[in-house]
């Protein structure tokens, strides 16, 4: 197998005509440069240098070898560069897995500054909802995702993961404009009955609801539902029920009003993870990109009216 040392070694001696000067520019003795053309010749089987007493002259492999070798020594000087760039985090690639709310409102600028920081590095997004993407981090096909997990509807986590808090979203209560709660903060038993607008049945978000209206006595009537917190809200604004939206899903929308929960400070938390052993240098990064800017969210008082 040829070593490419002693290739970057031969190049250098059949330019400069020299093992003397090849050595001085490569840092080597010049009985190291000689050891190592020696061993070249014995690695490709055939004499490359004719040798006198003062000189050498490249024999006509010599010449073959070096002219091909400069190309392949220039490649990989590329591909060691992009190797040091990966394993610095300056380059590589990074699979996120969010949910459509974070997607939204938090993914867009964390991916702008990490771009703005990593220009060569390539971000791929999948969006899908926690007990989708959570399966795809344990099996490495992501290596980061955002979930989020309710007050009511805690989370187990799996041992191989590191879940870090980005931040925490209040539930709002949505009410058509016209609607008489719409003046007061509302108490969740005074809309027993309402209504409701939900996330489709099994989701934490649903499940949330169904616990939190259980225990101020009642069942909710679920006339609608949607995963889609926009489809909800326009539900809302036409008037035909009532809904328990998360901040991140919230946008002023005429015709609605949004009002926190009288007496009840549940919420819903917003982690980042990713399985502790992923070595991807980019993971460090994007976490700290996200961290700040949920932060900034929080600090502007964005997500906790």
């Amino acid at each position: 197998m040829l070593n490419p040392v002693h290739l970057r070694t031969l190049v250098e001696v059949v330019k400069t005509g020299s093992f003397a000067e090849a050595a001085r520019r490569l840092g080597y003795t010049s009985s190291a440069v000689s050891q190592q053309i020696s061993a070249f010749e014995r690695a490709v089987g055939v004499t490359l240098f004719e040798r006198e007493a003062h000189s050498i002259r490249p024999a006509a492999a010599a010449l073959l070898i070096a002219d091909r070798g400069g190309e392949l020594l220039a490649a990989f000087d590329g591909f060691e560069h992009e190797v040091k760039a990966m394993v610095q985090g300056l380059r590589g690639r990074l699979r996120i897995g969010t949910f459509p709310t974070a997607s939204a409102r938090v993914v867009p600028k964390a991916l702008a500054k990490l771009q703005a920081e990593l220009p060569g590095a390539e971000v791929r997004l999948d969006e899908a909802e926690p007990d989708d993407v959570l399966p795809l981090v344990l099996s490495g096909e992501l290596d980061l995702a955002l979930v989020y997990a309710y007050d009511l509807v805690p989370r187990t986590w799996p041992e191989e993961l590191t879940v870090l808090p980005l931040l925490d979203e209040s539930l709002l209560v949505m009410v058509p404009s016209a609607h008489q709660a719409a003046k007061n903060n509302v108490r969740l038993e005074d809309l027993k009955d309402e209504r409701w607008i939900a996330s489709r049945d099994g989701t934490s978000g649903a499940t949330c609801l169904t616990r939190l209206c259980a225990a101020a006595g009642f069942a909710p009537k679920i006339a609608f539902r949607s995963n889609d917190y926009e489809v909800v809200q326009s539900l809302v604004a036409a008037g035909v029920g009532v809904a328990l939206v998360p901040a991140l899903g919230y946008k002023e929308l005429p015709g609605t009003h949004a009002m926190p929960l009288r007496h009840k400070p549940v919420r819903r938390h917003v982690h980042a993870v990713h399985r502790t052993a992923n070595t991807n240098p980019l993971l460090r990064d994007a976490v700290n990109a996200l961290q700040e800017v949920c932060r900034n969210a929080v600090a502007g008082h964005l997500y906790q009216p």
